[in-house]
């Protein structure tokens, strides 16, 4: 496939002049400089950006010199993957799903304006036809690859482009997008490959499904391109450095075999171009999800503003692939676009690519429509001549496809695996291309119970089969990398600061505290913390009272299968670990009428984003417990569950959340929020939501009528400082609900880290749970600066066992939680204080704290007392902990 580079937009006539391709005047290396790279490169030692910039100038003898270095480095890697001697290509059509975008990139000729459109006779964008027309005339001609080629949110700049959308039923350029990979997996065969410009989270949450790959050019990091005037990049929001290299790594947190690469030549310099090289490098390193480099040559063409620049030379070009090799290694794959280098393909080859891209027999190149397509015949027998075998393979390579979950859709197994030689992974060229069914069937899914379904039980006699799963090393990304990032986290940081000041305002009025106070009070300890603890805990009287509450609640933790890669997470496993386990819709059913028989008010539910699990099961899971359990309240889903459930579904989060709460849902929990900062959030998670995502998830459900607790797991890789953001942050978001006449969040219960089995802590990088201090400091200033937004602050016997919780219940909290019945996420995770507790543990631990105890619902209300009653007769917790039978 290609991601080409040069496409999207016009403007004006001024660009950055430069004294060669390589941008502004810079000296030649030296004789001497050019030796040693030459020499480090040769030897396999490891460059640096200096040597990388002098490489990238290595012309003549000193080219071939440094070609043949980065040639014995892909060479090794071709090795390594099964297929020596093996240069690679894809052979598909390329669809140019819409010539309009947003930014204004002073080299292309792919983008135009809605009037040149209309004068031509299209349509804002292509038709469903004219799409699958291509599509079919493809797959007849043996393609196997549908590139979609599109313009950055064009709706965002063209309100033309908003009204097509609008008139044909979509909220955005990503939804047709979507929609239309499906019709042509669906009614051609063809295996899409997307290429939409900048995405987000979402956007790779809601694309992944529906095409094997994606792709986007990094082009350059070099900021002043963008930021300056007559820069290349100016005027163009999606080609923003930082934002480009966000896109990279979301690809990379959420498993997406993922395109890349450089446009050299459009003014940058030698440093620049090698610190762009080494970005990627740093990208791959941490999530091994590049799946191909592109190197591209700018080209000047006629009609736009950089018409007048020199096009790059292909010895720069093979400079700068020969580098990229040497910098990526040999595992990563490096490719050049054949209709762009003038018919040098074995200088190219001997460079170091071992990938020619996208070619078509069908459709030009829509970015470079001046430059054909060799013919594949001709490309045979150049890599012939050089001593290479051309092999055609898939948009996904056989490096991804062999990695199986998390890297490939379930749904888009049976698509690839029709084309895919089941021992190479690369493409039967014969195989007929034919539509298969993607859509989740009409009826609905069916759980079917498998694995350890007793593990709620067997968990506190048997415990866990090992202590990490055995694919430890590869699926939460590189540790050695994430050690770097998480190393300032890794010891709790501590400030000076006087507290009376802050003691004294907590007292007088909480709501007035500064940010400095507030830091200065997570810091407290000794007397102060003591002083802090009876502040919190007289807010908490005079806001409660004195009652300490709690709920007699069931967990169900209806599968335990997951791919998303939390770094904290012990309970996740894939679907073939001795521990793994999916419970079926009637078993999940059945623990909620077994809770119900004990005197449960409400049932929380969550589980692991199974990736065989449609959309639609969580509104299935509630309505089968509303079907048999009607006056059960369904506190059930984490945001990340729903944005899941959003994304497979391709429907809004909002729409999903509606059409959850139609099917029974009643609250949500607020937990996958961790610390809501991404700079700690990217060290504990590879994959799941970021803050924002998050956010939304809660204000929509909030907006809904949904109610939802809040959460803080505290005691990793954060600091006092994480901990005031993630508060302050709460309150924000609980004002604004109240703000509308909504209730918002019922609760904020602290979550203490438990580190015993957590793979970030076995990896020598997160912190042994939080420190005793840490816990009442964190409650007294939940209790503190939640107030008066979030009146009720609950404390976890889980982590903290009876004693701790008695603590936290002198510290400002008022709430215990529930009786749970039972709980295997902080079990898995060593937790040692049990999966449940009954009414009168949890009475005790009240009286320990020297306070009365009374039951309360999920929102806080009063219990009836036909619940209460049967509560009380069962001590709130069930008689025996079996797994549930199927019967046949």
């Amino acid at each position: 496939m290609t991601t080409s580079a040069q496409g999207p937009d016009q403007a004006s006539d001024q660009v950055t002049d430069r004294g060669t391709s390589a941008g502004p005047s810079q000296g030649r290396p030296t004789a001497n400089a050019m030796r040693r790279a030459l020499k480090r490169a040769r030897d396999g030692v490891a460059l640096d950006v200096g040597e990388a910039a002098v490489l990238l100038q290595a012309r003549g003898e000193d080219l071939t010199d440094l070609c043949a270095s980065a040639a014995r480095v892909r060479d090794a890697g071709l090795e390594a993957a099964g297929r020596p001697g093996v240069i690679t290509y894809s052979r598909g059509v390329f669809i140019p799903l819409t010539r309009l975008c947003r930014d204004k990139c002073h080299y292309c000729t792919f983008v135009t304006v809605p009037g040149k459109l209309r004068r031509a006779g299209h349509g804002m964008f292509m038709s469903p036809d004219e799409v699958l027309d291509i599509a079919r005339r493809g797959a007849e001609m043996g393609c196997k690859e549908a590139l979609f080629t599109l313009g950055d949110k064009p709706e965002d700049r063209w309100p033309e482009a908003r009204e097509w959308l609008e008139a044909h039923g979509y909220d955005d350029t990503v939804s047709y997008l979507r929609a239309m990979a499906i019709r042509v997996l669906e009614e051609t065969g063809l295996l899409p490959h997307l290429n939409p410009g900048v995405m987000s989270w979402t956007d790779f949450q809601r694309l992944k499904p529906v095409a094997p790959s994606l792709g986007m050019m990094l082009e350059t990091t070099a900021e002043r391109l963008w930021s300056e005037p007559g820069g290349p990049h100016h005027g163009s929001p999606d080609k923003e450095p930082a934002v480009r290299l966000r896109v990279l790594e979301d690809a990379g947190r959420s498993n997406v075999p993922f395109t890349s690469g450089l446009l050299i030549g459009i003014g940058e310099t030698y440093e620049e171009r090698a610190e762009s090289l080494f970005a990627l490098r740093r990208i791959q390193r941490a999530y091994h999800g590049i799946q191909e480099l592109i190197m591209q040559n700018f080209r000047a063409k006629p009609d736009t503003a950089m018409r007048g620049m020199p096009d790059a030379e292909l010895e720069e070009l093979a400079a700068t692939i020969a580098v990229a090799r040497h910098i990526m290694g040999p595992s990563t794959r490096i490719q050049a676009p054949p209709n762009l280098v003038d018919g040098e393909y074995a200088l190219l080859i001997d460079a170091g690519i071992d990938d020619w891209g996208g070619v078509s027999p069908l459709t030009l190149d829509h970015v470079n429509p001046e430059r054909p397509w060799p013919q594949i015949e001709e490309l045979t027998e150049r890599c012939a001549t050089a001593g290479f075998e051309l092999r055609e393979r898939l948009p996904i390579y056989p490096e991804f496809l062999q990695r199986g979950e998390p890297w490939l859709d379930p749904r888009l197994l049976p698509h690839v695996r029709a084309l895919a030689d089941p021992e190479t992974g690369l493409a039967v060229e014969d195989a007929p291309v034919v539509g298969r069914p993607w859509q989740e069937p009409d009826e609905g899914f069916t759980m079917h119970s498998t694995g350890r379904t007793d593990l709620h039980r067997t968990i506190d006699t048997d415990g866990r089969t090992t202590d990490r799963r055995n694919d430890f090393d590869e699926v939460y990304g590189d540790w050695e990398a994430l050690r770097e990032a998480a190393a300032p986290g890794m010891a709790p940081e501590r400030i000076d600061a006087d507290v009376r000041q802050a003691l004294s305002q907590a007292a007088d009025d909480p709501t007035q505290l500064t940010d400095p106070e507030a830091l200065a009070l997570l810091h407290a300890d000794g007397p102060a913390l003591d002083a802090l603890c009876k502040i919190a805990d007289d807010l908490r009287r005079a806001t409660v009272g004195d009652d300490v509450t709690y709920i007699v609640t069931r967990n169900i933790n209806f599968t335990n299968v997951c791919y998303t890669g939390c770094r904290f997470c012990a309970f996740a496993q894939r679907r073939t670990d001795a521990d793994a386990y999916t419970l079926s819709l009637s078993q999940v059913a059945d623990r909620a009428q077994q809770a119900w028989d004990v005197g449960a008010v409400e049932v929380c539910m969550q589980g692991g984003i199974h990736p065989d699990l449609p959309g639609t099961a969580y509104f299935d899971i509630a309505r089968a417990v509303k079907e048999r359990v009607p006056g059960m309240h369904v506190h059930a889903f984490s945001p990340m569950e729903v944005v899941n459930g959003a994304t497979r579904t391709g429907m809004s989060i909002r729409e999903w959340l509606t059409e959850a709460k139609a099917a029974g849902l009643d609250s949500i929990p607020g937990t996958a929020a961790e610390i809501l900062d991404d700079e700690v959030r990217w060290i504990l998670t590879k994959g799941k939501l970021p803050t924002a995502t998050w956010v939304e998830v809660i204000k929509t459900a909030h907006e809904l009528g949904i109610r939802s607790s809040s959460t803080m797991m505290y005691g990793h890789v954060d600091q006092p400082r994480h901990w005031l953001g993630h508060l302050r942050l709460l309150a924000e978001i609980q004002q604004s609900a109240l703000s509308h006449n909504v209730g918002g969040f019922t609760e904020f219960v602290t979550l203490p880290f438990i580190h015993t089995n957590a793979p970030v802590y076995l990896a020598g990088i997160a912190r042994p749970g939080p420190t005793a201090r840490d816990n009442r400091a964190v409650t007294a200033m939940a209790r503190i600066l939640l107030h008066p937004h979030i009146t009720n602050i609950q404390t976890s016997w889980v982590k903290l066992g009876a004693d701790g919780a008695a603590e936290m219940l002198r510290s400002g909290a008022n709430d215990l939680g529930g009786t749970l019945m039972e709980e295997t996420i902080s079990r898995m995770a060593g937790s040692s204080y049990g999966s449940y507790r009954s009414i009168q543990d949890l009475i005790a631990i009240a009286e320990q704290a020297g306070r009365p105890a009374r039951p309360r619902t999920t929102t806080y209300g009063p219990v009836p007392q036909e619940r209460h009653s049967t509560a009380l007769a069962s001590d709130g917790h069930l008689p025996e902990l079996l797994p549930v039978v199927e019967q046949g």
